[in-house]
């Protein structure tokens, strides 16, 4: 038994008892192993293929965005070669901050919505004398525009690039209603928008008028006429107040450096012009859509010469950006008698309207017709939609109007 228990095999521990076996440490694969995974994972032609792509989109398109251009003529390149304005190169320059006086009127809504779709920030200063809200509510939602409710009579603290100076009445009936207030909105509210244009470094555009020439004597008008105006009759509260505006423009351009510009507009229509605001072609259209007769005063004899408003506003934007202050004639040299605008219209909205005629006012001139051999030769700027090209869009929008009156 002894010998049999001596040779017996040694009974093997239970698990349970037996010594837990050492964990292994994790190995971090070698600069080999790395290599070996991208080969085999073609991982490496992926990484390539892409740095290939990416640099040809880069060398590329500076091209692309000249052929772009080439076909919009708003296209901006996101990259360039060439430095502007002190921008980087190959950096599209920040978008710049215009403000517009007058900017819910006529003409300076029309601006705004130009300024806006080449990407600028707008603020519109208007104290809705002539101005209406609806002319620029489309845009009430857009981060890059704001409205205020402000005379430019007061002073105003801005911050911006650029300023439009639109703020005053331009139509007979408007500016013979308070003529103490429109000569004091010439006079004070240019000086205050040219001192805020001084302190801050912007560059000011002033919109005279082609009444800075009053009833010439000279035929067509030139930038180099100076005028023949009545100092003391009805309409020189509009009159003599943009003469004064002028000077004080050059007055601070001279003395202060400011940076300005001046435009000299001639009668100018189309869509969002004011029903009854005494004009002409507002006249016609709007009394031919009632069924009224058209009122020509005197014997329909005296000439003008009409603009639709998106070529206005192509002018000033491009005297504003040019390197010439003016000033500058923008107008269509294509002259009319009252008598043929009175037929253009008939044709265009009822060829049984009817006219009617009435004494002439008071100093109202002759003859007017722009000399733009200045703004052709300088701005590269002329006057491209027709009378008969633009009355029918002011037709439409006026019919509109008249029906919800």
């Amino acid at each position: 038994m002894k010998q049999l228990h001596k040779s017996s095999p040694t009974h093997a521990p239970s698990p349970a008892h037996a010594p837990a076996p050492k964990s292994a440490k994790p190995t971090r694969p070698g600069p080999r192993s790395w290599i070996g995974y991208l080969l085999r994972e073609q991982r490496l032609l992926f990484v390539l293929l892409g740095a290939l792509i990416a640099s040809t989109f880069f060398l590329l398109r500076p091209y692309l965005s000249l052929t772009a251009s080439s076909h919009l003529p708003d296209a901006r390149p996101l990259f360039s070669f060439a430095s502007r304005s002190g921008v980087p190169a190959g950096f599209r320059p920040p978008p710049r901050r215009v403000v517009v006086t007058g900017g819910a009127g006529f003409v300076g809504s029309h601006l705004v919505d130009r300024l806006l779709e080449q990407g600028d920030s707008v603020i519109v200063v208007d104290n809705f004398f002539t101005g209406r809200k609806e002319n620029v509510a489309h845009h009430l939602r857009n981060p890059r525009f704001e409205l205020l409710r402000h005379d430019v009579v007061e002073p105003i603290l801005l911050e911006v690039d650029r300023i439009y100076h639109l703020a005053c009445p331009a139509s007979p009936v408007h500016y013979k209603y308070n003529p103490i207030k429109t000569y004091k909105t010439n006079v004070m509210g240019t000086l205050n928008m040219l001192g805020l244009a001084k302190r801050i470094g912007a560059r000011f555009l002033l919109t005279s008028t082609s009444e800075v020439y009053g009833d010439p004597l000279e035929h067509p008008q030139k930038e180099t006429y100076w005028g023949h105006v009545n100092p003391i009759g009805v309409r020189s509260c509009y009159d003599e107040g943009k003469r004064t505006a002028e000077t004080l423009t050059m007055d601070y351009h001279r003395g202060g450096g400011v940076e300005v510009r001046i435009a000299r507009i001639f009668n100018t229509y189309g869509p969002r012009m004011c029903l009854d605001d005494g004009r002409v072609v507002s006249n016609f259209v709007a009394q031919a859509l009632r069924r009224q007769p058209m009122t020509v005063y005197g014997d329909g004899k005296q000439t003008r010469s009409f603009q639709y408003v998106s070529d206005l506003v192509a002018g000033l934007m491009a005297l504003m950006e040019s390197d010439h202050i003016g000033p500058f004639n923008l107008g269509n040299p294509g002259e009319f008698t009252m008598l043929e605008l009175a037929q253009v219209v008939k044709e265009t909205i009822d060829p049984m309207a009817t006219i009617e005629f009435k004494p002439n006012t008071a100093d109202d001139p002759h003859m007017r017709k722009p000399d733009i051999t200045k703004a052709k030769q300088l701005l590269h700027w002329e006057p491209k939609v027709s009378l008969k090209e633009g009355l029918p869009l002011m037709v439409t929008d006026f019919r509109q109007r008249i029906s919800e009156e």
